[in-house]
């Protein structure tokens, strides 16, 4: 009776075990960028640190960015392509160590989902380039849209509202 007992108990467990089936392959067609470079030409044009955030998804340290206290009036641009992604009336202080934004041009952001860390994040490329830009949370001002762009310093070049 003890060991009927034990394999009863065991016996959905080992269902458990067997091999998931893998995913089919998704038929969607990878994305292409009307800016197109090389590894080496982004080496090139980059800084180190800029090449590692948009071209290698790194992030850059908390508080670090030269940007991240920049109040300026103007437009924030790709750092890569120089396509304008945010305007500096959107970007607020949300202490988080990094610019951030509650809204961005639109047509110049690709949103994409990235599991790196364990779980589902909203990340954010410029669609022109594909260059990681930062990721999208819905803990940003609810006066307006609710959403926090957090945006790497080293992934946006910024140019002044006089120079414009």
């Amino acid at each position: 009776m003890k060991n009927l007992l034990i394999a009863l108990l065991l016996f959905p467990l080992l269902g458990s075990c067997q091999q998931a089936p893998k995913p089919a392959k998704s038929s969607a067609k990878k994305t292409t960028y009307a800016v197109v470079k090389t590894d080496a030409e982004w080496q090139e044009i980059l800084s180190p640190l800029a090449y590692q955030v948009l071209r290698k998804a790194a992030t850059e340290r908390a508080f670090s960015g030269p940007l991240n206290n920049n109040k300026k009036a103007g437009t924030y641009v790709c750092a890569g392509c120089k396509s304008p992604l945010y305007a500096s009336e959107h970007k607020y202080d949300s202490g988080s160590g990094w610019p951030s934004f509650d809204r961005g041009v639109d047509k110049n952001l690709e949103y994409d989902v990235d599991y790196k860390i364990g779980y589902a994040r909203t990340e954010l490329k410029c669609a022109v380039c594909g260059g990681h830009l930062g990721h999208m949370f819905n803990d940003g001002p609810r006066a307006t849209t609710g959403k926090r762009h957090c945006i790497n310093s080293a992934a946006l070049a910024f140019i002044p509202a006089e120079d414009e």
